[in-house]
Formats: structure tokens, sequence, C-alpha cells
């Protein structure tokens, strides 16, 4: 079982009461737009860490992230991207890859609208955590976390921070 703590769209934010969450879990994703590597430092201080590059994200950060990345967690197949749609509104390049090789979890950002949803049509549960940072239109921060147990994906709590 892997305790997993979500967050995405930091923007070169991070506090102690995220850090909090960190060393709880016993791996943190990161859906882009981290903003500074200070972000992903502090967070390898305490955890294991996969991330993505985000649209803000320049050249440092770029290097050291990819823009998808695809891997396994216990039993479950999992896609992390920044940019990613939505269940029937997916981005363009996503779409394709999408009808070949869903995963059975599928992460993005971007939007700084937290959304957990199924796609019944793939057979996958999106996921956005939201925006934990504090730039953007987004009225309250927001991380997730959950549990992978097999194939199981469970215990999933939605963690706020206000403004």
């Amino acid at each position: 079982m892997k305790k997993i703590l979500l967050l995405s769209d930091t923007h070169g934010y991070m506090d102690n009461k995220i850090l909090k969450y960190v060393q709880q879990a016993d791996e943190v994703w990161h859906a882009g737009d981290i903003g500074d590597l200070a972000v992903t430092d502090a967070i390898q201080e305490y955890q294991s860490l996969r991330a993505v590059h985000g649209n803000i994200d320049g050249t440092e950060v770029r290097t050291s992230f990819p823009e998808h990345e695809r891997f396994m967690c216990e039993d479950v197949s999992v896609w992390i991207t920044h940019i990613g749609g939505y269940p029937g509104r997916y981005a363009s390049g996503i779409r394709a890859e999408m009808q070949a090789n869903p995963p059975r979890l599928f992460i993005c950002g971007h939007s700084h609208i937290l959304k957990v949803m199924p796609d019944k049509k793939f057979g996958v549960l999106h996921m956005n955590p939201g925006a934990v940072g504090k730039h953007g239109f987004h009225k309250v921060r927001t991380m997730l976390r959950f549990e992978i147990d097999g194939q199981k994906i469970q215990q999933l709590e939605v963690i706020e921070f206000p403004r």
C-alpha cells in the first residue's frame, strides 16, 4: 500500500503546511507548474517525488522533469501530465494515446480546478488536484491525498487551505 500526496500548480510557492502533508505520504506526485526547483527540493528533503513540468516552467524545471510521466504504482498504471483535459474533452495530444493505451489513473493540473471523475469510456479515473500555490484565480488552495493498495485507489481526501 502507498499513501500518495498529489499536488499541482505551486507556481514557486511552498510552505510548512504543505510540507506537513508531504511528510505523511509515501510518495508525492506533482502535476506541473512547479515554478521553481526550490519547491521540488523542499519536497525531496522529506519524500520521494514524481513530477512533470508545466506550461509556466522555465528551462531549469523542464530539464529536470518530463512533460509526461507514465509508471506503475502497486498494480495501477498512472499517467501524469500538466495539460491533459478532462474525460470527453482531452487535450489534442492526449486523446489518441488515451484510446490506444489508457492508464487506470490519469492525472493533470493546469486548470486550478479540483476535479475527480471517472471516464467510463476508457475505464480511467481522472484526477486534477487543483492548485496549492498562491498564484491564479482560485479562491481555495487544494491538494489530494489517497492510497493505492494493489488495484484499489481508496481513501481519497481533499486538503484545502485558505488563500
